[in-house]
């Protein structure tokens, strides 16, 4: 072959090889991030993901002189293993164990260890979309593991390795135990939902968001600069630049905006009056007082309005769905400061949204240890803002509770028969500490916080977010606060499907008993319950429809059907329709179903099963894995379908 064929043959191989890394370049991102370690913080994580991935592009000379091999086209017949994707993979992975490594003092660093020259981003930081409680889990997991042993947890999940392939790509990568990081990674191998999770916006380097650095602090800096090289060129002194002034304070994207200025400002904090709540015609967060012992703190409080206004890679910022994160419009409203167990705690709300600072007690007491938690509010109600998440540790949590609340007391709703506990504030109205139900995995108990203002009592309780959410029992159109034997008695068995709406961003779950149905055979009596959680957006609603058979108080009823986004068993459609396969005691199958009051008819049809009936239930004979059809009729004639 000639010089000339063998130069073509290089840029041919190059040309392939770009194809294949422009057609897989997300994914390849994607792993380049999740092996990188989370100390790089996630700015530069982000930047050094994509910085790798394009240095994996072989050179021309290398193609040809070194006799790399020709890389493929990047479209490839389906279900064959790409090997031009496989030669860019292991350099990717390469490059990112290289970055793992810590720079020594007497070795030879590497060029993966330093920060990447491109791609570079001046005036912005860019981190991906936070994810949920599952991604946050999971990433603190893999940060814990060495590097070698997060690629091979990210290769068997994510790109469905066997051990032996991933054991070649990580010799191939020049990992020293190959072996020894399988069985690191075997440690969270089996978490459940891992390899989905791996697939999550939390993960995605290529779908970021984009905040604004500390423009205010820079073009101080700036203007220093000038001034000192003017000086220095006039006296040829050098004049000491000045200092970043008070606190660590940031700009947000209208670094001339003198609301936003405004807003940055701990003198201009809004302080309602201890008594404004007596006088307002409304209870929600707005006429909520400034309490706590810190709120005269300004540094804390500027440390606070700082890390709202522009999270630096230090601060762990969390959104309940739906939730914007973005600066506050204008001086917001301070609600609390104050120490909650090892943390300084400042809640701030802005009409719209409740924030939670909390950094350690301790300076250098945790890295990363400083938190900003967003909620919305909008619309909140007496109850809806009785109560807020002031700390939260392992498996315990803090209430806030709202200057009108009189009583707080604790309930197991799983005990429908034991009496409310009271529970302890100071003066601040902040509670002493209780277990959380959100952060238990075993159902045994479910311990809601009881609010009472000396006139009602609100039931809410903690679903892992910001704002607990309000429980109330009855038909859509009038729900009405858990009280009573029969409200109870549905709640003990309704609370252990509450972790379904968990981290949703859910304002209140009405639970209603919707039907009762006598079993056949004499097996007693059934209650059909459908449970609604609304959201703070409004929209993304969950559904769930359960079926009660007779069983010991507190056992869970059996999800029949589900649903999201669907306004059944809702104000705005308040019917519902749903069957179950049930076996009686004697052993013969039946299908049950029902509906609400409403419904005039209810059939069964399909699978060999078939039946009808006048009213609102239906018990047909059916055999084991029978899947018939339900449809329901109002009296007016319209069809109602079961929920799905």
């Amino acid at each position: 072959m000639s010089g000339t064929e063998a130069g073509a043959g290089a840029e041919a191989g190059v040309g392939q090889a770009e194809a294949v890394l422009v057609e897989h370049y997300p994914r390849l991102v994607r792993i380049a991030y999740l092996v990188l370690p989370s100390s790089l913080g996630q700015g530069r994580r982000v930047l050094t993901a994509h910085a790798l991935v394009q240095r994996s592009l072989p050179r021309g000379d290398t193609a040809a002189g070194a006799g790399a091999p020709a890389v493929p086209r990047a479209r490839r017949p389906e279900g064959a293993r790409d090997p031009g994707y496989a030669y860019l993979r292991d350099r990717v992975v390469r490059q990112a164990l290289d970055a793992s490594l810590p720079l020594r003092r007497l070795a030879r660093p590497r060029r993966a260890q330093f920060p990447p020259l491109l791609p570079h981003m001046w005036g912005v930081r860019v981190f991906p979309r936070s994810g949920g409680a599952g991604e946050l889990a999971l990433d603190q997991r893999l940060s814990a593991l060495s590097g070698p042993a997060r690629a091979a947890y990210v290769l068997r999940a994510l790109e469905k390795l066997s051990d032996r392939e991933v054991r070649e790509v990580l010799e191939r990568a020049g990992a020293a135990d190959p072996e020894g990081a399988l069985a690191e990674a075997d440690g969270v191998r089996d978490e459940r939902g891992g390899a989905d999770l791996l697939g999550s916006s939390e993960f995605d380097a290529c779908s970021l968001q984009v905040r604004p650095t500390d423009l205010l602090r820079r073009r101080r800096h700036a203007r220093a600069a000038v001034v000192a090289a003017a000086a220095l060129a006039v006296c040829g002194t050098l004049l000491l630049l000045p200092g970043g002034g008070e606190g660590d304070v940031r700009s947000g994207p209208y670094t001339g905006d003198a609301a936003v200025q405004a807003a940055l400002d701990p003198d201009r904090l809004v302080r309602i009056p201890a008594t404004a709540w007596q006088e307002s015609v409304r209870r929600d967060f707005s006429v909520w007082p400034a309490r706590g012992p810190l709120t005269r703190d300004r540094p804390l409080l500027r440390r606070a309005l700082a890390a709202w206004a522009d999270p630096d890679d230090a601060v762990r910022v969390s959104a309940t769905p739906g939730t914007p994160s973005g600066p506050p419009p204008g001086p917001p409203h301070l609600l609390y400061a104050g120490d909650v167990g090892r943390a300084r705690v400042v809640v701030l709300y802005d009409g719209l949204r409740v924030v939670r600072y909390a950094e350690p007690a301790r300076p250098g007491a945790a890295p990363n240890g400083v938190a900003l938690d967003f909620a919305r509010t909008d619309g909140a109600d007496a109850a809806g803002s009785g109560a807020l998440v002031a700390g939260r540790s392992q498996a315990y949590v803090r209430y806030l509770t709202a200057p009108w609340v009189r009583g707080v007391s604790v309930r197991d709703l799983l005990d429908p028969d034991g009496g409310p506990r009271p529970l302890r504030r100071d003066a601040s109205g902040l509670t002493e500490r209780l277990p959380s139900p959100a952060q238990r995995r075993e159902c045994r108990s479910w311990q809601a916080l009881e609010l009472t203002d000396g006139r009602t009592t609100a039931l809410v309780t903690d679903l892992g977010e910001l704002t607990p959410a309000h429980l109330t029992y009855g038909p859509p159109g009038a729900p009405a606060e858990v009280a009573g034997a029969a409200a109870r008695a549905a709640w003990a068995r309704t609370a252990c499907l509450l972790p379904g709406v968990r981290a949703h961003g859910v304002r209140s779950v009405n639970s209603w008993r919707y039907a009762r149905q006598r079993l056949p055979e004499a097996n007693g009596t059934a209650a059909w319950v459908c449970t609604r959680a609304e959201t703070w957006r409004g929209t993304d609603s969950r559904v769930l429809a359960h079926f009660q058979a007779p069983a010991r108080p507190g056992a869970p009823g059996t999800v029949v059907a589900r649903a999201e986004a669907s306004p059944a068993c809702g104000v705005r459609e308040p019917l519902v329709l749903a069957g179950v396969l049930w076996q009686s005691r004697a052993g013969q199958w039946y299908v049950l179903a029902a509906g609400s009051r409403r419904l005039a008819s209810v059939s069964v049809l399909g699978d060999g099963v078939e039946g009808g009936a006048a009213g609102n239930t239906i018990a047909v004979r059916a055999h084991a894995g029978a899947r018939p059809e339900l449809n329901g009729r109002l009296a007016d004639g319209t069809p109602v379908g079961s929920l799905r």
